[in-house]
């Protein structure tokens, strides 16, 4: 696919994911690009024996897969976590056995697992050799995506992809040349095949706004389930495609390298309390920013640090390195790499320094 084929296409995904994510009834037509998918969505309730069909074709792949609650993303088993695994269950009697270990190819085993019940279709991307990119669309009400993307104009995962591959000299075309599939919302799953020997994780908005990966520990609903009413469904149905470099790379970038405590000297008194106190602060939203708000949670407190930076109050270069290391925990989980975090560091400095904060002496 050609750079110009892809940017169309993106675009007209755009806008039928929206039409879709909003429940445009009126025009099935316009809910998404009609994709050649190998079982289209059923015009009758899903019954577990559609589900098992997907789920063999599946298998089929040398994909592993495994069966997830029926309209939901949960998985049906285990139903209990490793803390609290008592050992009852038969498939924990030599310890606690999670949803990746009980992922299967094997035909009888599946039969077995959709015999009844119409499980929705886990597929395990660590034990598939895969990864899968998952390029999402704002749920309703999240039309601003976070200030370091507003400049951009970007409203999709897709689009953000787009602006990474020019960022990165590459070409846009080829990441829509591997196996695909629309999900129940309007967004999109890249399906790559993982580098011999390259063992990577999951991310939550590492690449960018409204991008998540999944790897080895992660897994996504196969083609075929259902959500909220809507099926998954296979858009471009060719072999996946190799990972290419320039997001291997990104995706396997090393932690930075450990460095010496920072302490900021911030005096005695009412001004250097409220000093002690800020800094406390915006390092905890930092240290305990949950998943999928990491980035925005270091960009919001070098704002906070920033404002206070450009009234004198505290030293740029102390700053940096105390968010820094705040985000090593981070970086170390691959939520976002080493340079993107001094970039994020970077930009809410400045975005800080636009409105001073002083203190009383």
């Amino acid at each position: 696919m050609s750079d110009a084929q892809a940017l169309a296409f993106i675009h007209e995904w755009n806008q039928a994911a929206y039409a879709r994510r909003d429940g445009n009834a009126d025009h099935p037509e316009k809910t998404r690009p009609a994709p050649p998918a190998p079982h289209p969505p059923a015009a009758r309730p899903t019954s577990a024996e559609d589900m098992l069909s997907h789920a063999l074709t599946a298998a089929q792949r040398g994909w592993p897969v495994f069966p997830v609650r029926p309209g939901e993303k949960r998985p049906a088993f285990p139903d209990h976590t490793a803390a609290r695994c008592t050992g009852r269950d038969p498939r924990c009697r030599n310890g606690h056995q999670g949803w990746e270990p009980r992922a299967t190819t094997d035909i009888g085993r599946i039969r077995r697992g959709w015999a009844s019940v119409p499980y929705n279709i886990g597929l395990a991307c660590g034990p598939a050799g895969l990864v899968v990119v998952d390029l999402d669309v704002p749920k309703p009400g999240e039309e601003i995506p976070p200030a370091e993307w507003r400049a951009e104009g970007v409203r999709t995962g897709a689009e953000v992809l787009a602006v990474l591959a020019a960022r990165a000299g590459e070409p846009i075309g080829p990441l829509y040349d591997t196996y695909s599939v629309v999900t129940g919302r309007g967004g999109r799953h890249l399906y790559f095949t993982a580098p011999e020997g390259a063992r990577l994780g999951n991310t939550a908005g590492e690449l960018g706004w409204l991008i998540d990966t999944r790897a080895h520990g992660g897994y996504v609903l196969a083609a075929g389930s259902v959500v909220a009413g809507r099926p998954y469904a296979v858009e471009c149905d060719r072999p996946p495609a190799p990972l290419p470099a320039w997001l291997f790379q990104r995706l396997s970038r090393p932690a930075l390298p450990p460095s010496a405590p920072v302490a900021i000297a911030t005096g005695t008194g009412r001004r250097s309390a409220y000093l002690r106190a800020a800094l406390a602060r915006e390092v905890e939203r930092v240290t305990g920013a949950a998943e999928g708000s990491r980035n925005a949670a270091l960009y919001t407190a070098a704002v906070a640090l920033g404002q206070l930076v450009a009234g004198g109050a505290l030293a740029a270069a102390e700053v940096e390195t105390l968010l820094e290391q705040a985000a090593a925990g981070h970086i170390a989980a691959r939520a976002y790499t080493p340079t993107e975090a001094r970039n994020t560091i970077a930009s809410g400095l400045r975005a800080g320094a636009k409105r001073p904060r002083t203190l009383a002496a």
